[in-house]
């Protein structure tokens, strides 16, 4: 129940009504500048753990998790430099992390054996999977994330002429986060997590999406590095 200063007049004795609006006046006035300055505010806390979430499924796949882990790990701590390099892009740095961590969630369905997948999906589903999973959460921003991070976005048209396995709509990362988590992970396979590819390695990876995708990481590296 809220309070007035009018309750506190009409039961003061004279002189007490100016005296008790000066006090709530002043409490306002702390209350907005602890709002501005995060002066008693709660602090913000992250709306999920990845790696509980991850842990949820892969419990039954210790290896596999694993080697997700590490590749993740690298995956968020490029797109974290990034953000602190390049604050222009006013990157929001906790869902970033966050999405990096999650963005391969969908592996755990797709049939890579080399990986320690052993599911039954074409692995190139895997990033429409983890979207589904991560969506099944309550995270649709980090579901967009993994739908859009293979190669350097699937449009339509490329899913259309390749012939693959995936819906015909494109898979295009279009926010500033979304775009980093996928330039970020072009420099980061499974098979060896722990190994940073080269940016010509990049390039290289990315050959079979076609000229159009190794442009759209030019771009990215101009955007995002200081070469």
């Amino acid at each position: 129940m809220s309070v007035k200063a009018g309750d506190f007049c009409r039961a003061s004795p004279a002189g007490g009504c100016l005296q008790t609006k000066n006090v709530l006046k002043k409490a306002r006035r702390l209350f907005v500048v602890s709002q501005v300055y995060g002066i008693f505010a709660p602090k913000k806390r992250s709306i999920v753990d990845p790696q509980a979430l991850i842990h949820r499924y892969y419990a039954d796949w210790p290896e596999l998790e694993d080697i997700l882990l590490r590749h993740s790990e690298r995956v968020r701590d490029r797109a974290l430099s990034i953000a602190a390099r390049h604050p222009e892009l006013h990157l929001d740095e906790r869902f970033l992390a966050e999405a990096a961590m999650l963005h391969d969630i969908g592996i755990v369905r797709c049939n890579a054996p080399g990986i320690k997948c052993f599911g039954t999906e074409p692995y190139i589903r895997h990033g429409l999977l983890g979207g589904e999973i991560l969506r099944s959460e309550g995270l649709p921003s980090h579901a967009r994330v993994a739908e859009r991070h293979t190669g350097t976005g699937l449009t339509a048209e490329a899913i259309r002429r390749q012939g693959l396995p995936l819906p015909e709509r494109d898979f295009v990362p279009e926010t500033a986060e979304e775009q980093v988590v996928c330039y970020a992970d072009k420099f980061y396979s499974k098979t060896r997590p722990d190994v940073e590819k080269t940016p010509e390695q990049a390039l290289q990876s990315l050959a079979k999406f076609g000229e159009e995708g190794l442009g759209v990481f030019r771009g990215w590296m101009e955007r995002f590095e200081d070469y």
